[in-house]
């Protein structure tokens, strides 16, 4: 059963402070296989401004927009640890805020591209849930690309739960609307848990927008 107890902000403050990782999903093929996807929405929708809402410690950061033409980046994550790593490797046109701060700023931020990855399914509070959705779709201009699991179903890590989080943004964003959805190369393996996700692309943009929403389209994994 979900704990109703569980604090998802201190629980990643504290696994990064204590040296720990953003998990496999920033590492490795399901990297690249992210970074590709990204940049191929950046590319095909000329992308000038990317808000990365729950950027991690870097290392996915680092392969988004990774060129000097890339569009200006604004990273943001609840952890100091985890922007002093991406401080570290940072490069070309890359600010962070924490969350805190990017929230007592609001509206000031706004960007083409608000980015949520791996970010959804570990937020297991209702009203953090709620309000990070809400931080999301406020700071997006254009579109909003979402890398998540999309079922409801709590697993017994304490630090996931699953959301139908469409369902979500239906009912609290009517003025925007599923453009495209891009399937996981890499479909969820429990006997390859570190290198496969139960997470998939899915890009929404505003009803008035009539221009055509692009997104790569990948061949399945073999």
């Amino acid at each position: 059963m979900h704990n109703p107890t569980f604090d998802p902000i201190a629980y990643w403050q504290w696994r990064y402070r204590i040296g720990g990782t953003s998990g496999a999903g920033s590492r490795g093929r399901l990297a690249a296989f992210k970074a590709e996807i990204v940049n191929g929405v950046i590319a095909a929708n000329h992308i000038r401004s990317v808000i990365d809402l729950g950027c991690g410690d870097g290392v996915q950061m680092s392969m988004i927009g990774a060129d000097a033409e890339g569009p200006h980046y604004l990273g943001v994550d609840v952890s100091p640890d985890a922007l002093a790593m991406c401080l570290a490797v940072a490069s070309g046109n890359r600010r962070f805020l924490l969350y805190e701060d990017f929230v007592a700023a609001a509206p000031a931020h706004k960007a083409d591209l608000a980015i949520s990855m791996d970010v959804i399914y570990h937020l297991t509070d209702d009203a953090v849930y709620h309000r990070y959705l809400d931080d999301l779709f406020a700071c997006a201009e254009r579109m909003v690309l979402i890398y998540a699991s999309n079922i409801n179903a709590i697993p017994r890590d304490t630090h996931v739960r699953h959301r139908c989080f469409t369902d979500t943004i239906n009912h609290r964003f009517p003025d925007w609307r599923l453009a495209a959805m891009q399937p996981n190369r890499f479909k969820f393996d429990p006997t390859q848990p570190e290198q496969t996700s139960f997470a998939d692309f899915y890009l929404f943009a505003p009803t008035s927008i009539e221009t055509l929403i692009t997104m790569p389209i990948l061949e399945p994994s073999p």
